[in-house]
């Protein structure tokens, strides 16, 4: 079916050379799935795509088994043309900042509970009263839809301000996990991870919060690289687990916000240790003490400890933040996002001046 659409669009001509779109080395990605037909587009940096949008929307509508389309534009540089220098974080976007303070929850590896910290930070913000929002970047795996309760929410409603995000418990949240079933993979190349981010943090109506929380998928790829590019991040904080192999990764993850100019605004440790539901009493099983040492070793804030409990399981299967609520582990989150925000304030301080005086 995807070379069927990609015939019908290679029937369309260039406006620049004349030739099919296809021919014209124009169409960067074309896949179809569950109705929804993916055309990731090439586009001059001086083009108004608009028309060529639409001639691109009735060919594919046009087949059988198409419901809907989704254009995704990404840069085309001129033949010769040098890719653009490397600019410092503060000149890099071009757009509106979706939100007073924009935060990464980044972990260097899956099975951390970097989603789970992500959620929960989110949710210690809205119970002290920020308004607080969650972009979950995590295209391959998105967690942050069962975690807030929101697996019944089918796609993504368009106004003319933009991409209505859904609500959680006072929480806006847009996630690929709305996009897609449950069961489902999303197996895309790195053009369409970019431009679905991009999407999401441009064309989303996020209604002015005080905090977005971006759940950033595991490692260090290209939807990161695409966050870092769209976006000014105050900074980034990293989710861990005590032993040395989830450490080890970290350290990775801080090198790629590090080379991206964004701050890191410290590190968390989860999964800290497990408290027994009988007797309260504390079991090292990942070992204890590690994010803390780490974070000390690399300079930068630790910002708290979260114990793993049945409750936080529970509670996170079950789609309601257990920071909403109150306990040790409401208080751990509690302290680690008030910790998280002083960090962003400090991040944001200009460096002092030096004047030096005969």
């Amino acid at each position: 079916m995807s070379d069927e659409l990609i015939e019908k669009l290679d029937r369309i001509p260039d406006p620049a050379s004349g030739k099919g779109l296809h021919a014209a080395g124009r169409l960067d990605g074309v896949a179809i799935r569950n109705g929804v037909a993916t055309i990731v587009l090439k586009v001059g940096a001086d083009e108004s795509p608009e028309a060529l949008k639409q001639s691109i929307e009735s060919a594919a509508m046009a087949l059988p088994d198409v419901e809907r389309v989704r254009i995704i534009s990404t840069l085309q540089r001129s033949q010769g043309e040098p890719a653009a220098p490397a600019r410092p974080r503060q000149a890099a976007p071009a757009a509106k900042k979706p939100a007073k303070q924009v935060i990464a929850v980044a972990a260097g590896k899956g099975g951390v509970g970097k989603s789970t910290v992500a959620a929960n930070l989110a949710a210690a913000l809205g119970k002290s009263g920020r308004r607080v929002a969650v972009l979950d970047a995590d295209i391959y795996g998105p967690s942050i839809p069962r975690l807030f309760g929101l697996l019944d929410t089918k796609g993504l409603r368009k106004t003319d301000t933009g991409i209505e995000p859904a609500d959680a418990h006072g929480v806006k949240i847009v996630s690929m996990g709305f996009l897609t079933k449950p069961d489902q993979p999303v197996v895309w190349r790195g053009p369409m991870i970019q431009g679905a981010i991009q999407q999401f943090l441009n064309d989303t109506d996020w209604g002015d919060p005080d905090v977005l929380i971006i759940d950033m998928p595991p490692g260090t790829g290209d939807a990161q690289l695409a966050i870092a590019q769209t976006v000014a991040i105050d900074g980034a904080v990293i989710a861990c687990t005590p032993q040395d192999l989830a450490l080890d990764d970290a350290r990775k993850a801080m090198a790629m916000f590090e080379k991206t100019h964004t701050p890191i605004l410290g590190l968390i440790e989860n999964m800290s240790v497990f408290l027994c539901p009988h007797c309260g009493e504390p079991s090292e099983i990942f070992g204890h003490g590690g994010t803390r040492a780490e974070a000390e070793a690399m300079g930068v804030p630790f910002l708290g400890e979260i114990p793993l409990t049945i409750e936080l399981r529970e509670r996170s299967d079950s789609g309601r933040p257990l920071a909403f609520d109150e306990g040790a582990v409401a208080d751990a989150f509690a302290r680690a996002a008030e910790a998280m925000l002083e960090s962003a304030g400090e991040a944001r301080k200009p460096a002092p001046e030096i004047v030096l005086t005969d």
